[in-house]
């Protein structure tokens, strides 16, 4: 890096909080994905001003800039692919208000998820969205993704609860979004169009979310299945039976495996477990619920129906869940996640195709993920020192994109584009779309400086 981009840099952020040594640019390098490309610099600014003083430099020097928060990310979005600087936000952390009568925080863009939730407790309220990575995931990259989570089905995703939002442009101008009000239909929808942009247009540096108060009671319950059909088919039923639950989670025969391998859970093997949750204001309520979710489970050949007895015995269940990504780890040296989303009549017809390009390309292949709004996450574990063994698992990704689309789905129902998916957009996407995507792109960085090489445009 040139010294005097380097001394403005210093002199914009503080010394503590710029750094080129190998070290820093190593750890700003990747994501959870394959992806890795060492920035130049890397700077943690503290403030609004500072993030817009870093973006009129770089704008004016036409040096890529790639923010980051918690790199938890999937796709290698976070991934400073043209080098360049790293713009890290998990130093501005701060909770700024919550005001439970207007229902409504305002944080910072690295705060973390459970951070947040901490926050929220005493208050007998909650920020709905429940990724599995929110212990570290933070709020801005929530944004930047409108990541979902288990609670998708019923609550939705995090989209649903911005309100409003302070974005820095690429050429350093700062643009407020939304306000603190829970509609409003006041000229374009700037906010919705940031939420899951990807860094592409703007860096978020405020967010007023909407949030939601904890559920008083809730119930816990588990429906094994010896075919994947009978599976598919209950989750089609519940979700039209009249009952929204909170949470209702998939896991395939390899997933189960892997569980009963790895974590002390009692779980039945099966072709696919479905585990759900209930909630309501009373625990009457939620037992209800429950009591018609089972009868769906019956009346779809369930080889074994359970309700968890205690909420010890249904936290063990849920943390089983959520342990997965520790657990595949373990099971192979490199593993590729995918978040394909289909309507949920095509679960299993979605899960019968994973199968179909496990056998096609000699791979191992778990599945899991949320059956209630048809976002699974099928995971193809590989040897990553192996090229042989990589371009088979890069066939068979190229296969799950084409199959998901062909069921009336997307490529992503939560991870993002970033540059994992970016060359199959055209299978979603159509040219028209694809244009004004590319225009949206140019008309707020002209320059193309700002996450350049994300979601092919650009």
């Amino acid at each position: 890096m040139d010294e005097h981009i380097k001394q403005e840099l210093i002199r914009i952020v503080g010394k503590k909080n710029f750094s080129e040594a190998l070290i820093d640019r190593v750890n700003c390098s990747m994501d959870f994905s394959e992806y890795r490309h060492d920035p130049d610099a890397a700077v943690w600014p503290t403030t609004t001003g500072q993030v817009a003083r870093v973006m009129q430099l770089a704008n004016r020097e036409k040096i890529p800039v790639t923010p980051r928060g918690a790199g938890t990310g999937a796709t290698g979005m976070a991934v400073p692919i043209r080098g360049g600087i790293v713009l890290d936000l998990v130093r501005m952390n701060k909770i700024l208000s919550i005001s439970i009568k207007d229902r409504l925080a305002v944080v910072q863009p690295g705060v973390v998820y459970a951070d947040l939730q901490a926050a929220l407790l005493p208050f007998g309220f909650c920020f709905p969205p429940d990724p599995a990575s929110g212990k570290v995931a933070t709020i801005g990259g929530n944004v930047a993704t409108n990541a979902g989570g288990i609670k998708g089905a019923k609550y939705g995703t995090t989209r649903d609860y911005v309100l409003g939002l302070e974005v820095v442009l690429p050429d350093g101008r700062i643009m407020r979004t939304g306000g603190s009000c829970m509609k409003s239909v006041s000229g374009f929808d700037l906010t919705r169009l940031m939420v899951g942009s990807e860094g592409l247009l703007g860096i978020i540096t405020e967010i007023r979310i909407k949030i939601n108060p904890l559920a008083a009671a809730t119930a816990t319950g588990l429906g094994a299945f010896a075919e994947l059909s009978q599976a598919g088919q209950a989750v089609s039923r519940i979700m039209h039976s009249g009952i929204i639950p909170s949470v209702c989670e998939i896991l395939d025969r390899y997933t189960i495996d892997l569980l009963l391998e790895h974590t002390p859970v009692d779980l039945p093997r099966c072709a696919a477990l479905i585990l759900v949750e209930t909630d309501g204001c009373t625990q009457t309520e939620a037992d209800f619920q429950m009591e018609k979710i089972i009868d769906v489970f019956k009346k779809n050949q369930a080889i074994l129906i359970k309700q968890a007895a205690s909420s010890e015995e249904a936290a063990g269940l849920w943390k089983a869940r959520k342990s997965l990504g520790s657990v595949l780890a373990r099971a192979k040296p490199n593993f590729l996640v995918e978040d394909v989303t289909v309507p949920m009549s095509r679960i299993a017809d979605l899960l019968l195709g994973i199968e179909a390009i496990a056998r096609k390309y000699g791979l191992d292949f778990i599945t899991f993920g949320h059956a209630g709004d048809g976002n699974l996450h099928p995971h193809a574990l590989y040897d990553g020192s192996n090229p042989e063994e990589v371009q088979r698992v890069e066939g068979a990704a190229a296969d799950l994109f084409k199959l998901a689309c062909e069921l009336g789905g997307t490529l992503t129902g939560e991870h993002g584009i970033g540059l994992s998916k970016a060359p199959f957009m055209p299978l979603e996407h159509d040219p028209v779309a694809l244009e004004v995507m590319a225009s949206l792109k140019k008309l707020f960085d002209p320059n193309n400086i700002l996450n350049p090489g994300k979601m092919g445009l650009g």
